[in-house]
């Protein structure tokens, strides 16, 4: 029985939840689980290039985009289903298991676009999740 499912969601693309989110709200509700909904601010990549922000940059990044995130949530979500809003800074695989680790999930729902032949030599966020999550992983396929 799934207890909880982690969904993450990248805010800029609706691509990422527009599919997956009914999937993961479905699930929630049949299982009567909780729904952890993330979505991961990516880093500057260095120290060096961070120094160009202000400095609360990061901290008011957070926020807002924790305020946005909480407001898809709530026109998305029915009350009838017990959902959480995760708003974190990090590598996006990498925050994507550990929040999956951190709140006992049993299942993480990622929404994926079809694969261009870019993907398959970058390799996307969404496999390296599947590869490496402890949890299993529901794909759900968009356009």
């Amino acid at each position: 029985m799934i207890k909880s499912i982690l969904l993450p969601v990248d805010l800029n693309h609706e691509s990422s939840w527009d599919k997956a989110l009914p999937q993961a709200v479905s699930l929630a509700q049949a299982n009567g689980a909780e729904l952890h909904v993330l979505t991961v601010i990516p880093n500057y990549g260095s120290s060096m290039v961070g120094s160009y922000f202000p400095e609360d940059f990061a901290e008011n990044a957070l926020k807002e985009t924790k305020e946005a995130l909480d407001t898809l949530v709530a026109a998305n979500i029915p009350n009838s289903v017990k959902a959480t809003a995760h708003a974190v800074h990090g590598t996006i695989y990498k925050r994507i298991l550990v929040t999956a680790d951190d709140n006992g999930c049993d299942l993480i729902v990622l929404g994926s676009t079809r694969p261009s032949m870019q993907d398959y030599l970058l390799g996307p966020n969404a496999a390296r999740v599947v590869r490496h999550a402890k949890q299993s992983v529901f794909v759900v396929r968009g356009e």
